[in-house]
């Protein structure tokens, strides 16, 4: 049974010998209709509040799903990141080992080449020292021959030169003797 206030403001009741006092049953009626009234007007304030609440818990409940989501996709980019991240990094681990073993080798070549220099000019030193030796040497044999030769036309020139010893003669032909034996020296 569905009464509403207003049915209960206008309902009347048969009249009857001895029944109820009708200002008191209207003053009840009244009472219980504005009670009715009020409860029907709480019951539709409590419906409204209970629909708003609904709808704001339906909207946290999509803010839910979309801050899950959305952790769950900042989630799974961070592990993106971080695989792409580990990946890169071994790429260039693997890159700077290439170029790391890349240039060993290309120095490892060099220093090589070098070495290769250096004992050339190692050999190209030692000839050049055994060629002045044996020049140094050949300047010296050079240097005794001529000395010699020198030395040889000197006595032959001082042979040559040398008058033959006469035989003492008196003493006025000894000063004249002295003589000539100091010129021939000084040629």
């Amino acid at each position: 049974m569905n009464v509403s206030p207003l049915d209960l403001r206008q309902q009347r009741f048969r009249k009857t010998f001895r029944g109820f006092d009708r200002v008191e049953v209207a003053a009840f009626l009244s009472a219980v209709a504005d009670d009715y009234e009020q409860a029907l007007r709480e019951t539709d304030r409590l419906h409204q509040e209970l629909t708003r609440a609904e709808a704001m818990l339906s909207e946290h409940r999509s803010h839910e799903k979309n801050l899950q989501s959305t952790m769950t996709t900042a989630q799974k980019l961070s592990d993106d990141i971080k695989a792409n991240a580990e990946k890169e990094a071994v790429r260039i681990l693997h890159e700077a080992e290439v170029r790391s073993d890349l240039l060993l080798d290309k120095t490892q070549a060099r220093l090589e080449d070098v070495q290769r220099e250096i004992d050339g000019l190692k050999l190209k030193r030692k000839d050049v020292e055994t060629s002045i030796e044996a020049n140094i040497s050949t300047l010296r044999n050079t240097l005794e021959f001529v000395r010699e030769q020198e030395a040889r036309e000197r006595d032959d020139k001082i042979l040559m030169h040398r008058p033959r010893q006469a035989e003492p003669l008196d003493n006025v032909d000894t000063h004249q003797t002295r003589r000539m034996r100091g010129s021939s020296l000084n040629s």
